[in-house]
């Protein structure tokens, strides 16, 4: 099993869809062995009802889910300092991440992650795009940290 880190956090955008997913999948996914947060370029958007449909399929609550930006994050408390790893899901995330941890001791790394929103024309269209993206996010998480530590339903 490979070693989770004691903190993460997961960037993208605007902190409303792709992040959202990927903190909500390693909560399901690793319990409690890993503090995760996540966070965006902008914080200035709602969290995207498409992720929160997607995610629903497989147990995974996001409708309480408050999108933020980096700056709000260490008006929280959080400070990037604190974690050791970030993870970007966007080229703009990833920019921003490897910005503002260049005086830090952080390992950043870049999961390019379809961004669906804008995606098919239709409801089942649209659905599947943020499968798509959900499923990417899954995959790279289990490649990266192993099977899930917590019981699956």
């Amino acid at each position: 099993m490979a070693d989770l880190p004691q903190s993460v956090l997961f960037c993208c955008d605007h902190n409303a869809v792709r992040s959202p997913m990927a903190e909500g999948m390693m909560k399901k996914f690793y319990g409690t062995e890993t503090y995760v947060q996540s966070a965006g370029v902008k914080g200035d958007m709602e969290i995207d009802g498409f992720s929160i449909a997607v995610c629903q399929e497989l147990g995974i609550e996001l409708s309480r889910h408050r999108s933020r930006s980096f700056d709000e994050m260490q008006e929280w408390g959080d400070d990037l300092s604190g974690f050791d790893l970030v993870i970007a899901l966007s080229p703009a995330a990833q920019r921003k991440a490897l910005d503002l941890t260049r005086f830090f001791h952080l390992d950043v790394e870049y999961w390019p992650i379809l961004d669906p929103t804008g995606l098919g024309e239709t409801r089942e269209q649209k659905l599947a795009s943020y499968r798509q993206s959900r499923d990417q996010i899954r995959q790279r998480m289990l490649e990266r940290f192993g099977p899930p530590t917590e019981v699956q339903e």
